[in-house]
């Protein structure tokens, strides 16, 4: 297996991280092709988290925008986001390497649930490290975790969002190895793990090209949303052979282009390193990381998956950034019309059909991949005013 996409990607870690990351990757690579191991995965994500995930065709919406637009209902599975498909696979790794805690870092929440969940059902340790600011705005899935048994730590340095829990995470794991895992989140990271969100994602796409061909459909675009890119890098995978598929990642552009509160990293990035990848980095001429900020805590990360930087580099996807008012209107406008309440996030790839519809010359089929439910985000909804949010 590859260490990079690319030139990006790789394991920029101290040597007592690469031992630890050396041991995940021999346990990931020995299971994922484990028939047991996937069998007992199998079965879990049919009858507890509800696979496969329907592929809707979302009429009014269609009617609306003058174009086939189809939604990959994520937003249904147990916990109300993709993030379940890679945090229960990973939880079970580490029960098969005999760990007795798992650790994981959250934006807005959905993996740390995803986790807390897992964790639950296996009988495992869980403790989640998440920003304090995002602890404040998504206090609902903080009270769910905590419900099912996780410890959540509210992380009170640089701007108290994802990107800070990540590095507590990272520091936390790297003084418990020998009896912690780390279950990340997206696909970011040192190898192996941008790699092992992906093939646990990519359960998403597999789905969606089977579905496709049921209803005898071919599509013209997918869109996702990106922070650090696994519900893109889940539904995209399965299509990247497929030129004919054109690939769309939606990024977060905070108030707007003139602002300094923007999470757009392949749009405004240069090359660096970040949590022991070079990737795509919001950073300043001095080479230090941005602080990022966006109304998507899910998105709001001044990194990006290695697949992604890679898949821009080559031109096989591209990416653009929605701002926050697009975005809330394109979460209404569902809601309106097809009776859905999506997750912030997957609002920002709702968004972009606004742009994309009107400068398409014929009639196209697009897949949107709803990855998460709006549940948690009703609070920011709700007072949601421009530049209100920002601190």
């Amino acid at each position: 297996m590859k260490k990079y996409y690319g030139k990006f990607g790789g394991q920029f870690v101290p040597n007592e991280v690469k031992i630890a990351l050396d041991e995940v990757e021999k346990a990931f690579l020995k299971l994922k092709n484990d028939k047991e191991f996937k069998q007992e995965l199998q079965y879990l994500l049919k009858t507890y988290v509800g696979r496969p995930t329907p592929l809707y065709h979302a009429k009014n919406l269609s009617k609306h925008y003058k174009h086939e637009i189809y939604l990959k209902r994520e937003d249904l599975t147990h916990t109300g986001a993709h993030k379940i498909n890679n945090a229960l696979a990973q939880a079970l790794i580490a029960k098969k390497m005999n760990k007795k805690k798992i650790i994981a870092e959250t934006g807005a929440g959905q993996h740390g649930l995803a986790t807390a969940t897992a964790a639950a059902l296996l009988g495992l340790e869980c403790e989640i490290f998440m920003g304090a600011t995002d602890v404040q705005r998504q206090a609902l899935n903080v009270y769910k975790m905590e419900l099912l048994g996780a410890k959540v730590n509210a992380i009170t340095k640089g701007r108290k969002t994802l990107s800070d829990a990540v590095d507590e995470a990272l520091n936390f794991w790297v003084k418990n190895t020998k009896d912690v895992f780390y279950v990340v989140g997206s696909a970011v990271g040192p190898y192996p793990y941008p790699q092992i969100v992906t093939h646990f994602q990519s359960i998403i796409g597999k789905e969606c090209k089977v579905q496709l061909k049921k209803i005898n459909q071919k599509v013209d675009y997918i869109v996702a949303a990106t922070g650090g890119g696994s519900n893109a890098a889940g539904i995209f995978h399965a299509f990247l052979k497929d030129k004919k598929v054109k690939l769309i990642g939606v990024e977060a552009a905070g108030l707007g282009k003139d602002t300094p509160y923007h999470a757009a990293t392949l749009t405004k990035g240069k090359i660096g390193i970040i949590h022991g990848m070079q990737t795509k980095v919001l950073q300043n001429d001095q080479g230090e990381i941005s602080h990022t900020f966006s109304i998507s805590a899910g998105l709001d990360y001044p990194g990006i998956g290695p697949l992604h930087a890679y898949l821009q580099e080559s031109k096989r996807a591209n990416y653009y950034a929605i701002n926050d008012d697009e975005c809330i209107n394109a979460l209404k406008l569902l809601c309106k019309k097809e009776g859905i309440i999506p997750a912030i996030e997957s609002s920002h790839a709702l968004a972009y059909l606004d742009k994309l519809c009107p400068s398409l010359k014929k009639k196209s089929t697009i897949v949107v991949n709803l990855s998460g439910r709006g549940d948690k985000d009703m609070q920011s909804v709700y007072e949601y005013k421009k530049g209100q949010i920002y601190g």
